[in-house]
Formats: structure tokens, sequence, C-alpha cells
């Protein structure tokens, strides 16, 4: 929850809001499945009120009524082309807020004194930007708050206020991400945790990223699966000795596999959660390992591929989410492109909220052994993220090839500029090229070309990072040759 980081009237009505939200959050559970049924409801009333604020939705209302069930999908696609009748406030210009979010500067500030604004990574080939206002910052701040379970209740008992907790964030920081955004409000206006949460970019050297977490001694570390796996070795190998008490992980799938092989690895729990740009805290943990969603505040329909709703404990061949916290930025059955499935039982731990099963990003880790047999490994959202934030690239597919060591890279014909413009591949090169470098990889062969990508994964979703099947290997088995292929099974 934001604490006022002033005496103004603002900040304490800021306050006051935020701390109903928060106690009407504790307390919807309580109510049971009626009582949340009942938040929603009404919920779903206001948002289409503010939504008759734009012209989009205008028009659609004025085509199809208003019962949520007759609204035909919307995507990032149509509702970034039509951004000025998307949003309810004037302001917020297209132009005004991508040049507010090139400047890395601004990172976590707010726009025009009261929006949070954030841009999405390109996994569907088109990047969007999100906007919130103060109500649903709170509203977002309140779930994770109260909805997360506590892993180590001992430890808040000793330290109600958290002020011997030393939390890292490791991913991506050099962009206007969401997380990062996150990270960076909740710095300047919370003022418990400015000196006590730092990020971290997973885009240096690993040996930098431990020697910079290890000077950091972090007691919980949030970052992405892909990014908690190549830790989890630094920790087994020795190099990152730090005593965490709680890893927490999101953005990504996470198997049990990979949640026993982290927990292993740093000796303490490992907890995951669900969000998207378009709704930052869509499910949490209970103490089951099942994600419950936050139905009170987000509608969530698994729908087959004809847009028709398949039944519970089915996976549809998207989800379509309806925001109900965000009223200048309407997302109204937005396909999200996540597969999903939502349990027809209820979670034994008691929960009133429904237990979901997420298929998340399809991206593949690229390993590759290194001639002093260490093995390197490149988390796929490091290597799309430098594709996003340097070259200016979305719409790719980068493969790791499997009968040669190196990499190739697959752009669309249009991509950025016209069919074949030699700039875009050699920005993207040179781009790859340094971060490949940086990570011990120097001299690695990457071919860039140009061709018609392949479609989506069953998750809707392109999967812009692959693993050839060439050099996944039998468990156990490695290569050890200089910048060759290395897979190995947790």
């Amino acid at each position: 929850m934001t604490l006022p980081a002033d005496g103004s009237a603002a900040s304490t009505r800021d306050f006051a809001a935020a701390s109903l939200l928060a106690c009407d959050t504790l307390l919807a559970r309580w109510g049971g499945a009626s009582a949340i049924a009942a938040r929603r409801e009404h919920r779903l009333a206001a948002l289409f009120a503010a939504a008759r604020r734009c012209a989009f939705y205008r028009e659609r209302f004025a085509r199809h009524g208003e019962r949520l069930a007759d609204q035909p999908p919307v995507r990032k696609a149509e509702l970034m082309e039509r951004f000025a009748d998307w949003v309810a406030d004037p302001r917020l210009r297209i132009d005004r807020l991508r040049d507010f979010v090139a400047d890395r500067a601004s990172i976590g500030q707010p726009f025009d004194g009261s929006y949070t604004v954030w841009h999405s990574s390109g996994s569907s080939g088109v990047p969007g930007l999100f906007v919130q206002d103060a109500q649903a910052m709170a509203i977002y701040d309140a779930l994770e708050a109260q909805r997360r379970p506590v892993i180590a209740p001992w430890r808040r008992w000793l330290d109600p206020f958290y002020l011997g907790e030393r939390i890292a964030f490791v991913g991506a920081t050099s962009g206007h991400f969401a997380s990062i955004v996150s990270v960076e409000r909740l710095r300047a206006t919370v003022p418990t945790l400015a000196s006590r949460l730092r990020a971290f970019s997973f885009l240096q050297p690993i040996a930098d990223l431990a020697a910079a977490l290890n000077q950091w001694r972090p007691s919980v570390i949030v970052t992405y699966p892909s990014t908690a796996l190549v830790l989890a070795e630094e920790a087994r190998a020795g190099r990152l000795p730090i005593a965490a008490c709680e890893i927490w992980t999101g953005g990504e799938a996470l198997s049990e596999a990979t949640r026993r092989h982290v927990a292993q690895a740093f000796g303490c729990p490992v907890q995951n959660s669900y969000g998207a740009s378009e709704f930052l805290a869509l499910a949490s943990e209970c103490g089951q390992h099942r994600l419950h969603l936050n139905d009170d505040w987000a509608i969530l329909e698994p729908v087959d591929e004809h847009g028709a709703p398949v039944p519970p404990g089915q996976t549809g061949r998207t989800t379509l989410l309806t925001n109900l916290a965000n009223h200048v930025q309407p997302l109204i059955r937005y396909d999200l492109g996540d597969r999903v499935r939502i349990s027809a039982a209820r979670c034994s731990c008691g929960s009133p909220l429904p237990v979901i099963e997420v298929e998340g990003r399809v991206d593949d880790m690229l390993q590759f052994g290194a001639a002093d047999g260490r093995v390197i490994r490149l988390s796929s959202l490091a290597l799309t993220t430098v594709l996003e934030d340097e070259a200016s690239l979305f719409d790719f597919q980068l493969a790791q090839d499997g009968g040669a060591p190196g990499l190739t890279l697959t752009l669309a014909p249009g991509e950025c500029g016209a069919p074949g413009d030699p700039a875009v591949s050699e920005t993207a090169r040179s781009a790859l090229c340094r971060y490949l470098s940086q990570q011990g990889l120097d001299g690695l062969p990457l071919r860039v070309r140009r061709a018609v990508l392949p479609g989506c994964a069953a998750s809707g979703k392109r999967a812009r990072v692959v693993a050839s099947s060439d050099v996944r290997l039998p468990r156990g088995a490695r290569i050890t040759t200089d910048a060759r292929p290395v897979v190995e099974s947790l």
C-alpha cells in the first residue's frame, strides 16, 4: 500500500482511499464467493459507465449493447490504432506518451503528475502503452500486499514493518516495463522502501550480476523463472552465497521442476504470481502452490478459436480480460493471448477465489558450453529486451542452430522499415553481438535473415526465442566445446 509521501491534502486523500481498498481486499475473501460476485457485478457496471466516456466504446455499445457477453473481443493492435478514442482523458495523447517512455530518466515517475505509464513487450508483434490512474495503482498495491501469502510469518512478526528486508528485483531495467516502473514508483513514494528495494539489470554479465547481488545481500529476490534458474546455478556453484529467505517469480510459467531446483539452490521457498501489463496482479499463489484469480477485480474468460467460452476445467485457445480497476483506459474482453484454465473445483486451502492454471511465455532458454567447461545461459527475456530496447524490433524469432554453433535471427519482411532495409539488420546484429560478447560469447556466429515468421504457438503468442530441437539432448548430456549448444535437464 502506498504511503503519503508528503503532507498535502491530495496525498492524505490518496492514502485514505488506498487504506479503504486494502481493507476491502482483505475482507472480500472472508465474505465468500457470493460477496466477491456482488463486488464484481457492481464494479463491472462502474467500468461500463466509465467506458461510455471513450468514443471507441460508445461505438461498440451502440452496435452490441452493454452486456459483457455480447461484446466482441478486442485486440491490442486495434486499441493502439485508435488510442485517442480509447482513453478517457484527452491529455493522454499517444505522441506525448511515447516521448515520455522514450526518456529512461522518467521510469517510475508520474505522467502529468497523476498517471503511471508503462509499455508492454511485443510478444504478440505489437507493443502497447498502458496508463493507470492512482485508483488503479492502489488496487494493484492492495492485491499484491493483502493476497500474497506470508511464507515466513515468524520473520514478519519479529519485523512487522519489514525494516530488515532487503529486496532485489532482477529483470529488465532499461525501459518503461511494468515491473521496473512499479519498483521505481514504490521507491519514490514509500519512504521505508527507498533504501531496501533495489533493481538489478539481468542484461549485465552474470559474474557482474552475482557480484552486485553479493554486495547487496538481499533477503528477497524478485525475478522471472528463467532468470531464477540462472541465479540458482550461480548459487549452486558457490558464486552467489546469499542468505535469501524468499524467491518471488512471475512473468513466465513456473514449472514444479524449476521451483524445486531454485528452492534447493537457495535453501528457501519459491512463490509465484501471475500478472500482465494489462493487469499487474491477476493471481497469487496459496500455500498449496495454486494460483488464485483475483476475480473481484479482474474477469478472465478462456475461449476457443471462435471466441466462444470453454467450460470450467478446459484450457482455452486464448483468454479475454476485463479489467475492473482501470477506468481511464478501459479493457473489456481484451485478448490477452495467454492460455488459461479455470478449475471447476475449489482449492483445499479454503479460498473462495477460483484456481487457474496458466500457460505463460513460450520462449526457451538458450545454453552454450564455453571452452573452459562453463555453461553460459541466455535468458529469453534478456535477449528479447536487447532487441526491443536497442534495435526497436518486436516481430522476430531468434533460434539456436542445432547443427552448428550459432544463432539465427529471423526478421519479418516489413519489420521497422522497408523490407530488406540493411540498416535494420545491422542494428539488430550489432545489439545482439554486444550482448553476446558481454556474456562471454564473443565471436558466436550470428545469422540475420528476412523471412515470413512462423505462426503463433498454442498460447497465442509467437515464440520469439527458440532452442532448436536438435540440441535437446538426453538427460545429463553436455557439449563443452567452444560456443556449442548445451542442454541440461533439471
